[in-house]
């Protein structure tokens, strides 16, 4: 494109944005490829920037107004935030008058603005960080969960100790005080999840997708127990052997690289922290129907898993949104969330006693924001370590699903559960030992 077309592109751009500002006055500044700042309200500060590094970014998005779109377009780094995160711009958008928009706006300036771009040239941009593999739902089709998961967890796990905590726990903190560290709350959720389960010395403990081997370690130091852990991601099976070795374990932790569908043997406690969203929904019969299996009766399962809210109808519920498209299709390919109503309707189903739900939505915001935080912190090293197309990926999942817990778009639950229905339940009168 020649300067002149450039320069007539941003004439355009110039006057739609213009436009806009005087119906939404939101405290954010755009810069156009030319270097023009354009504020979207007057004294907008311009220290968090949403940059458009490209009139063809303009043509994409008009050609394929899809969220997709943008996310391809912000991983290539042809749409940016400049000067800090998703989180940051949304700070931004306090009291913009966003609602109504459409209607406000003139139809005919809008329509002339956006026409030069609609017409430019511009190549499509190929979705190159999107899952390629099968994404069958239901395990007797060829559910891949291996390929699932490892596209997931196997990038890097130097990548990961960029923003997780030293002991590599990637799931909900459990937050004793909303200013205590990350660190200091990933151990009181380790140690939640042993008090719910009530473990004891010497018994028989399994979880389901055990990650970087923290919860095994943890228990197994801490309660007594002999711990065995399962994973399907060959770079958290590495770390987790190698934890075990470093911290004198091999007696009483054991980790297998190994689907759940896969177990056999009988276990006093299981936990499934951050697992279950991996299952699919198809396959929840299934997979409590195994759980029970391998629990003694009256043993003890704790399922921890991310939620939305029910809908109407299960076909309703069934609908997706735009943004959890794009997490299935970037980040958590297979992966789908439950309402909790269903989970704990799957488990009694599978002859289980549910006694506990807790909600921990806000302490899963306050999680991946400081997750976000951190791998912003370490952007270029991250960038260095899986690329920036992917870190940048990253980034906007982090404060996308922080922000989608803050507004209670999705939700996040444990539930504690005995096998067996009949008889005493051996759980105590009240939960105060939980909370001390």
């Amino acid at each position: 494109m020649g300067v002149e077309g450039s320069d007539r592109l941003a004439a355009a751009a110039r006057r739609l944005l213009g436009h806009v500002a005087e119906r939404i006055e939101a405290d954010l500044t755009v810069r156009l490829w030319t270097g023009e700042r354009i504020p979207l309200k007057p004294g907008a500060r311009d220290d968090i920037v949403l940059a458009v590094e490209t009139p063809a970014a303009v043509t994409r998005l008009l050609r394929r107004p899809r969220l997709t779109t943008l996310v391809d377009l912000m991983a290539a780094g042809d749409i940016a935030i400049e000067g800090g995160t998703l989180l940051d711009l949304a700070e931004r958008r306090g009291g913009m008058k966003a609602k109504g928009l459409l209607k406000r706006l003139d139809k005919r300036l809008v329509a002339t603005s956006l026409w030069p771009f609609l017409v430019a040239r511009a190549a499509d941009l190929p979705s190159r960080h999107a899952y390629q593999g099968v994404d069958a739902e239901r395990d007797e089709a060829g559910r891949d969960n291996k390929a699932l998961v490892q596209f997931h967890y196997d990038l890097s796990n130097a990548f990961y100790a960029l923003f997780l905590d030293p002991e590599m726990v990637y799931s909900c903190a459990y937050f004793p005080s909303w200013d205590a560290s990350l660190e200091e709350a990933q151990v009181a959720k380790l140690d939640m999840i042993c008090r719910k389960l009530r473990l004891q010395p010497g018994e028989r403990f399994l979880d389901i997708g055990s990650g970087w081997g923290g919860l095994v370690c943890h228990a197994a130091q801490h309660y007594g127990v002999t711990a065995h852990g399962v994973t399907l991601s060959q770079a958290q099976f590495d770390f987790a052997q190698e934890k075990i070795r470093r911290l004198g374990l091999q007696d009483r932790v054991t980790i297998e690289l190994k689907d759940y569908r896969e177990l056999s043997g009988t276990f006093d406690k299981i936990a499934s922290i951050g697992m279950f969203e991996h299952v699919g929904l198809a396959n929840h019969a299934t997979y409590f129907t195994h759980m029970r299996s391998l629990l003694r009766p009256r043993g003890l399962i704790l399922n921890h898993a991310i939620s939305r809210a029910a809908k109407k109808s299960d076909r309703a519920f069934r609908r997706k949104r735009a943004e959890y498209q794009a997490m299935q299709r970037y980040i958590f390919p297979g992966g789908e969330l439950d309402h909790i109503g269903s989970s704990v309707t799957a488990m009694e189903r599978a002859g289980f006693e549910v006694h506990d739900v807790e909600g921990w939505r806000e302490h899963y915001a306050l999680t991946t924001r400081r997750w976000c935080e951190r791998l912003y912190a370490n952007r270029e090293a991250a960038a260095r370590e899986v690329g920036p197309e992917k870190a940048r990926l990253w980034l906007l999942y982090l404060a996308g699903v922080s922000l989608g817990f803050e507004r209670g778009t999705i939700g996040i639950y444990q539930t504690l559960a005995s096998a067996g229905r009949r008889g005493p339940s051996g759980l105590p009168p009240t939960r105060a030992d939980l909370y001390r």
